[in-house]
């Protein structure tokens, strides 16, 4: 739902092009396809076509002979579930309260203190070389946990398959970002096998086809009025705060990732109700401070206080942003439900690509990141 947008006489498109070219704009769409559609398209962005193919790679792990997930994962994990990995935050939130473990996400070098040899670990990297990833890996193996990695190969697959640990195989020729749907799977089937959580085979079918559902809805295709397009048109020439609770934090997370990679943008992120006991405040000098815009993530299933707290939150400071969103997620079960406001989400960050003219690909700072980092 959709608040306050604001008012432009110029359409976002005509700004896009004013630096690449002097045709007009429509001459130029005429030419050469809509922006959101041409990037949408470079981009890839179908999760719906790989929650099942990812469902299956997670059951047929790519490990040595007479190594599977179901030796490797299977024993219960006593005390806890520990996942490494993009998209971890998305799977727990896709499990809910179906989680039987402590299920934990880590960002860090490290594994939380109460880690034990009952402690299932789940690493994940696209590339295999995430220095992080290995380090948690390398932390599992010296206190005895039991392991399961994913990745497309790199170093991490070396030391796995070295090990004999299982290796959950991911296709190669994405970026990373773009391979979340197969790193939700790949947690909630491990979940599921080492004790932490039910097995979710059906949910994840129905959620690929809503999803297929909602990308001809949103997507590239999709008209210009549509949701996804008019986010980014009311977000665009504005630094997005986006705010979430319970299951959509980690969506909200998301959706600052996405814009800063695929936009080349700056972006936050927020959670209530905690937003309302500190950041509710600044929201009175955003005007001063440049053009902030809102996007509140609610949820269908979410605490009737969360709502009210996100309702009240966004008429306050509606007044004070540039543009004020408020969306619900879409679907019956909690994975659909994270998967639909996922796939809005990466579709507003391709989307606004588009209207900054830029390559929603490359992340040179990133590599050039790595590279100095390598070098330490």
């Amino acid at each position: 739902r959709q608040s306050s947008v604001p008012d432009t006489k110029v359409p976002p498109w005509s700004r896009v092009h004013q630096h690449h070219t002097t045709q007009a704009p429509d001459e130029r769409r005429q030419r050469h396809g809509d922006p959101c559609r041409r990037r949408a398209h470079a981009g890839r962005h179908r999760p719906g076509r790989r929650l099942r193919p990812a469902r299956r790679r997670a059951r047929r792990p790519g490990a040595p002979a007479g190594c599977t997930l179901a030796g490797g994962a299977g024993d219960h994990a006593g005390l806890g579930y520990v996942v490494r990995a993009i998209g971890g935050a998305l799977a727990r939130a896709a499990l809910g309260d179906h989680a039987s473990r402590p299920f934990f996400v880590t960002r860090a070098y490290g594994l939380p203190t109460w880690t034990t040899p009952e402690t299932m670990v789940l690493c994940a990297s696209y590339s295999g070389d995430t220095e992080e990833t290995l380090a948690c890996y390398e932390s599992a193996g010296a206190l005895g946990a039991k392991r399961t990695v994913v990745t497309t190969g790199g170093r991490l697959a070396e030391m796995a398959r070295a090990d004999g640990v299982p290796v959950i195989p991911l296709p190669a020729g994405f970026e990373p970002r773009a391979a979340v749907a197969y790193m939700i799977v790949a947690a909630l089937e491990v979940a599921a096998l080492c004790g932490a959580g039910p097995r979710l085979t059906s949910e994840i079918d129905v959620a690929a086809s809503h999803t297929e559902q909602l990308v001809a809805e949103w997507g590239p295709d999709a008209p210009e009025d549509s949701l996804a397009k008019e986010i980014a048109r009311g977000l665009y020439g504005t630094t997005p705060v986006i705010a979430g609770a319970g299951l959509t934090t980690p969506i909200a997370y998301r959706w600052k990732t996405q814009i800063n990679e695929n936009a080349k943008q700056m972006a936050f992120a927020s959670e209530l109700p905690e937003l309302d006991h500190n950041e509710l405040i600044g929201w009175e000098g955003a005007p001063g401070n440049g053009r902030f815009s809102a996007v509140f993530l609610d949820d269908s299933d979410a605490h009737p206080r969360v709502k009210a707290r996100m309702e009240l939150t966004e008429q306050m400071i509606a007044g004070n942003a540039a543009a004020c969103f408020r969306l619900e997620t879409r679907g019956q079960t909690s994975i659909e439900r994270v998967v639909s406001l996922v796939l809005l989400g990466d579709l507003v960050s391709i989307y606004l690509a588009a209207l900054h003219g830029v390559d929603p690909g490359p992340v040179k700072a990133l590599d050039e990141l790595k590279a100095a980092l390598a070098k330490r």
